[in-house]
C-alpha cells in the first residue's frame, strides 16, 4: 500500500524523549523484522516520519516536554536499535486518550499494519472504554458497520485460534467460519484439521455446512394396533407357553415376541413349541 501523504511540518525529535503509546493497538513486534527494518533505515533513512503528540509536564525547574507515539512504533524501535539520536516526526496536538487511540488506529489502518485480532481489540476498546458505537467507529475509519462488527466478533474465539489468526496461520475468514460452530469440541476439531490439512475457506465452509445440517428424521412404520383378536391369541399363547408373549399384527403379516429369562427357560420353550406343533392344536 502506498504511504499516505504527509500532513504538517516535520521535526527532528530526540529518540529518548519519545515513549510508546500505552493504547497502541499493535502488540506484536517481531525481533527479526525489526532488525531488517533497522538495516533498511541504516541504508535509506526513515522514509515516513513518525506521528507523535506533545506531552508537557510541570516539574521543579519549570516545564519539561516529552512526546508520545501515535504511529510509527516499529520505526522508533528500529531507530533505537541503531542508536539514532533523533528521528523525523509530525506532531499532532491531542490531549484526550480516546483521540490518541483513534489516531493510532487510523494511522495503522491506513498502512495496513494491524493483524485482524489487533484490529478487533482496538475496535473493542473504542467501543467499551470510550462508548463509541460500531457505526461511529466505522464512520471514523471509512469502513462499513458490518465489517467492524465482524472483526470484533473474532474476540469470541478461543485464545489459541485468535493467536493463529494473529500469526497468519489461518485467515480472518476462516476464523469467522469457526465462530459459526457452537460446539467447542467440534470447533477445536475443525481448527486442528484446518492447521493440519491447510484447508481452503471453501473446504472449511463445506465441512461446517455438513456438520450443522440437521439430521433427517428416520421414517418409522406406524405402530401396529392390538385388536381384540390379537389380544385373544396373545393370551392363549401365554397360557400355553407359561411366559410373556407379544403379538404384533399389521394387515396379513406381523410378528410374535416370546420372552425368556434363562437358558433353561429357552430350552423349555423350544420343547413346548415342538410338542405343540406335533399335536397340531388350534390356537
Amino acid at each position: 500500500m502506498d504511504n499516505p501523504p504527509i500532513q504538517g511540518p516535520i521535526f527532528l525529535i530526540e529518540t529518548n524523549k519519545i515513549s510508546p503509546n500505552p493504547h497502541q493497538p499493535r502488540r506484536d513486534f517481531d525481533e527479526t523484522a525489526l532488525r531488517e527494518l533497522a538495516n533498511s533505515i541504516r541504508e535509506f533513512g526513515i522514509l515516513q516520519p513518525l506521528i507523535v503528540t506533545k506531552l508537557e509536564k510541570e516539574n521543579e525547574t519549570g516545564t519539561s516536554v516529552e512526546y508520545q507515539l501515535i504511529a510509527g512504533e516499529r520505526r522508533w524501535r528500529a531507530s533505537a536499535l541503531l542508536g539514532l539520536e533523533r528521528v523525523p516526526a509530525i506532531i499532532r496536538n491531542t490531549n484526550l486518550e480516546k483521540d490518541r487511540l483513534e489516531l493510532a488506529i487510523i494511522e495503522n489502518v491506513q498502512r495496513e499494519n494491524l493483524n485482524p485480532i489487533e484490529m478487533a481489540r482496538a475496535y473493542s476498546k473504542l467501543q467499551d472504554d470510550y462508548n463509541l458505537t460500531q457505526r461511529e467507529i466505522a464512520t471514523r475509519l471509512g469502513k462499513s458497520r458490518e465489517a467492524v462488527a465482524n472483526t470484533i466478533r473474532l474476540l469470541n474465539l478461543p485464545t489459541p485460534i485468535q493467536e493463529s489468526i494473529s500469526k497468519n496461520q489461518i485467515s480472518e475468514s476462516q476464523g469467522r467460519l469457526l465462530l459459526s460452530v457452537p460446539d467447542l469440541i467440534q470447533q477445536q476439531s475443525l481448527f486442528d484439521d484446518l492447521l493440519k490439512n491447510n484447508m481452503s475457506v471453501r473446504e472449511l465452509k463445506s465441512r461446517i455446512t455438513k456438520l450443522n445440517k440437521p439430521a433427517e428424521p428416520e421414517l418409522t412404520q406406524p405402530a401396529p394396533t392390538n385388536n381384540p383378536e390379537n389380544l385373544f391369541l396373545q393370551k392363549q399363547l401365554e397360557e400355553l407357553l407359561g411366559t410373556k408373549v407379544k403379538v404384533e399384527k399389521s394387515g396379513d403379516s406381523g410378528k410374535i415376541t416370546i420372552a425368556f429369562y434363562s437358558q433353561e427357560e429357552l430350552q423349555s420353550l423350544i420343547q413346548k413349541l415342538s410338542s405343540t406343533g406335533g399335536e397340531n392344536q388350534p390356537l
